[in-house]
């Protein structure tokens, strides 16, 4: 019998990826979203509860339904800017949220939980490679809240009614290699989508931030994770938490940086167009270069990137963007 596994935004872009994984390897996903910013279509291999995590008494009935064995934790509010203007939406959303799935899991015995975190709690640092053993000094809304739940998780920790681990994301890109799922956020903030967006047509320029920066041709430099090789890392992880312990902190990155240029060349090479392309004055606070130092991840987790070279993460990203405009119409035109 397949043992379930409760997967919070699992109707979302990282979450979906997960669930794909998760039923590959012959666990059943069970999906718990509200569906703000995730998507039905993404829902293709387990049940779903259509719930918030605030919502106490639908969470605690799924537990009842299915008893999961472990949680991936991926349902959280994502932007920066927005989360800037409305600081107590992600205070509710992702550290409220998140402390009552920790009271819900303790209550109902599921000792596991894998959390989606990110490199922004490292905030702007001198250091072009980043490794857990830097101090975590968040420089927005959105960073503290990860802060905070990553700290929640260590108080259980700490106590022994929980083992966690939170996974600490550099740059999530690409999408499913076959094609089945891929990136689709309203609106759109991450780098490869929208210049993509642009070949497509949908957009008149690409801009570069700044291309006097410290790096080999100027512009900013980023480690791109195939979301893909995200997903099998939560499996990992999840595998090594139910049958010991693990670093509580792992960043999980290509160990690569990219620059926008590099960025830029690659969506013109996969999709064989040319757009324009403007620079224009630095944004405040981007540094030059992020890149993860991945020894950790690759030790305690035996886990290497499959993916996750640049050239097949914007390959795979073309390919579903392409293929999912292509529905879109298809709807617009039966419609």
């Amino acid at each position: 019998m397949k043992k379930n596994i409760l997967v919070t935004g699992g109707a979302g872009y990282i979450g979906s990826h997960a669930c794909k994984r998760l039923f590959e390897e012959g666990y059943q996903p069970v999906i718990y979203d509200n569906l703000s910013t995730g998507h039905d279509w993404a829902v293709r291999w387990g049940p779903m509860i259509l719930g918030d995590l605030l919502e106490r008494d639908v969470l605690a009935s799924a537990f009842d339904d299915y008893k999961p064995e472990a949680v991936m934790h991926f349902a959280a509010c994502g932007l920066v800017e927005e989360s800037v203007r409305d600081p107590q939406k992600y205070i509710r959303n992702n550290e409220e949220g998140s402390q009552v799935l920790i009271d819900v899991m303790k209550q109902k015995s599921c000792p596991v939980l894998v959390f989606s975190s990110s490199c922004t709690l490292y905030g702007n640092t001198d250091k072009a490679v980043l490794d857990e053993s830097l101090p975590v000094q968040p420089i927005n809304p959105y960073g503290e809240t990860k802060l905070a739940v990553e700290k929640l998780l260590e108080t259980e920790r700490q106590s022994g009614d929980l083992k966690s681990v939170a996974l600490r994301y550099f740059n999530a890109a690409g999408a499913d290699p076959e094609g089945e799922i891929g990136e689709d956020h309203y609106p759109e903030t991450h780098l490869i989508p929208r210049v993509i967006s642009t070949a497509l047509g949908h957009s008149p320029t690409v801009q570069i931030f700044g291309d006097d920066y410290p790096t080999p041709d100027g512009s900013c430099q980023r480690d791109y994770i195939h979301v893909s090789d995200l997903a099998t890392a939560h499996i990992l992880a999840m595998q090594k938490l139910m049958n010991g312990n693990i670093s509580p902190a792992i960043n999980l990155g290509a160990g690569i940086g990219s620059s926008v240029k590099d960025v830029i060349a690659c969506v013109k090479k996969a999709s064989g167009q040319d757009f324009p392309v403007v620079t224009v004055e630095r944004r405040a606070g981007d540094p030059a270069s992020l890149i993860a130092n991945t020894a950790r991840a690759q030790k305690e987790l035996s886990w290497q990137p499959r993916y996750s070279d640049l050239e097949t993460i914007v390959e795979t990203a073309w390919q579903w963007h392409t293929k999912h405009q292509g529905e879109e119409n298809s709807q617009e035109t039966a419609c």
